[in-house]
């Protein structure tokens, strides 16, 4: 039989958490065609895989790039990382559905978070043609969320009413929409815009209509509450609904609370629902400024904040909140803004920006978010990354890189470290589980947690999703002075079955083709 490519010679992690073998791998057309001794085999390409391990690739199941793959076809922070599959859509928020009354605000309020921009809008409303802009014209599969917030501002407006029965139905309606269009389940961000004022109730009601999809309900718990109180009402919510939980980069930051935290998943939350959760192997976070304002800038949608910015009573609000807010002003770097006039506060503290403007805090940054028209990105300087592992360590963990990118800005070192994070050092390094679990966790684990059919193992007939690295020498090299620099060691990755990285180098899609595919929950 004649191959289009054979991975020759290289050691075979195939996602199962099976012990690792020797074996070559023929491809034919996008998919994996044969899985054994191959040397005598006809091949259009060889590719000699001596000393790397060949892994299937990897899904990366909470990112914000749902923009950037728009704007960057071969998004290399991520295939350089051996990204295969992005889950899309996070926190319940994005850029669709929509309509015309809504549309406008998801762009701006998005802006430091995904890169989009209102001309770059061309009128999708659905998720599906949301999707079908990404089918094909990217080098990586995709796969959606169904985001709560935006079928809860269609149906209601911005504000923090409690749904009335009309208006429950419209959310329904619209999250079957999205379910049949191939989302995975229902995400929430409970800290963020709109959903901020969705009681458990509510959301309850909401989830109620996945069930029969044997969706999943994703969510960025109620932080802001506290961690375990937020998982607590997630559990709930799962228990009351019908459906799986999985909880977004969940963490810890003091051994009492992890403690407090895994006890409570180990003895409750997988015993009451179907329990997962994702989270970057890094403790600092990152997150828009805006993130801290009080909730009720909002009630009008985003393009109204900026004239509440101005309010007395507003800022006296904001003024308690920075008072009290666990980092300290010295420990939040700016990580983007979009004005050239502030550009040189990128990569410094917000104390710094304080400090030089000769203002209140609470003054300051009230007035760089109108200056910056709320698009302000930052990152968190402090704590301690091992404080995560025992979270990493965990069965019910998988890889979330929770990445956001801007090429000019000092964002965090996970967009572009995480994938080499787990399978060196963590594997290597602080030996917190072997090779074959890094790699499930990285790969088959999400796959089958959010139905990617025929992917996230290496299987005859299964999708020529393929990663190959160095095993003794990958691990993550970005940090947070430069966060813009790739890992080492990955080598190859393709994806159904077309080469986008090879020596570790972008490979030149034109006259090729973006192999990517927008894919559907539990389809194949």
């Amino acid at each position: 039989m004649d191959y289009d490519y054979i991975i020759a010679n290289g050691t075979i992690v195939d996602g199962k958490l099976t012990p690792k073998y020797r074996a070559d791998l023929g491809i034919k057309g996008n998919r994996i065609e044969n899985i054994g001794d191959l040397k005598t085999a006809q091949t259009k390409h060889r590719v000699d895989a001596t000393n790397l391990t060949v892994t299937p690739g990897f899904i990366d199941v909470h990112n914000h790039s749902d923009g950037w793959l728009r704007k960057t076809p071969n998004f290399f922070p991520k295939t350089s990382q051996g990204f295969t599959t992005e889950v899309l859509m996070a926190d319940g928020i994005s850029y669709a559905p929509v309509d015309q009354t809504t549309w406008r605000h998801w762009i701006y309020y998005m802006r430091a978070l995904n890169g989009l921009q209102q001309n770059d809008y061309d009128g999708w409303e659905s998720i599906e043609e949301y999707m079908n802009g990404l089918d094909g014209t990217t080098c990586q599969n995709t796969i959606t969320h169904m985001p709560y917030a935006h079928a809860r501002t269609m149906a209601m407006g911005w504000g923090r009413s409690i749904p009335d029965d009309v208006q429950m139905e419209e959310i329904q309606t619209s999250i079957i929409r999205g379910m049949e269009e191939g989302a995975v389940g229902v995400s929430t961000g409970l800290d963020y815009i709109s959903e901020c004022f969705a009681r458990t109730d509510e959301i309850v009601e909401a989830c109620k209509v996945i069930s029969s999809y044997s969706g999943l309900y994703v969510t960025h718990i109620r932080y802001k509450k506290g961690t375990l109180a937020g998982i607590k009402e997630a559990v709930e919510i799962g228990k009351r609904s019908n459906v799986s939980v999985h909880i977004s980069h969940l963490k810890g930051t003091g051994h009492q609370q992890i403690d407090e935290i895994l006890t409570y998943i180990d003895t409750v939350a997988v015993n009451e629902v179907d329990f997962s959760f994702d989270v970057y192997p890094y403790l600092p976070g990152s997150t828009m400024l805006n993130y801290m304002l009080p909730y009720e800038v909002w009630e009008k949608g985003p393009l109204y904040v900026l004239s509440k910015l101005n309010d007395p009573a507003i800022r006296e609000r904001f003024a308690r909140i920075i008072e009290r807010y666990e980092v300290s002003l010295e420990h939040i770097f700016i990580a983007w803004l979009p004005s050239s006039e502030n550009e040189k506060y990128i990569g410094r503290p917000l104390g710094d920006y304080v400090k030089e403007s000769n203002k209140k805090p609470v003054d300051a940054l009230s007035d760089l978010l109108i200056d910056e028209n709320l698009a302000v990105l930052l990152v968190f300087h402090h704590g301690d990354d091992k404080l995560v592992h025992p979270f990493l360590s965990h069965p019910s963990y998988m890889m979330g890189t929770d990445g956001i990118y801007f090429p000019n800005g000092a964002v965090h070192p996970r967009m572009y470290g995480s994938a080499g994070r787990l399978l060196g050092p963590c594997v290597r390094d602080y030996k917190l589980f072997n090779l074959e679990s890094a790699v499930h966790k990285l790969s088959g684990l999400p796959a089958q947690r959010f139905g990617i059919k025929e992917r996230g193992f290496i299987e005859k007939g299964y999708y020529a999703d393929l990663v190959a690295f160095d095993a003794d020498t990958v691990k993550d090299q970005a940090t947070y002075k430069n966060p813009h620099q790739f890992c080492l060691g990955i080598n190859h990755v393709l994806v159904n079955g077309t080469p986008i990285v090879k020596e570790g180098l972008e490979v030149d899609m034109e006259g090729v083709g973006y192999p990517g595919k927008a894919l559907r929950y539990n389809q194949k």
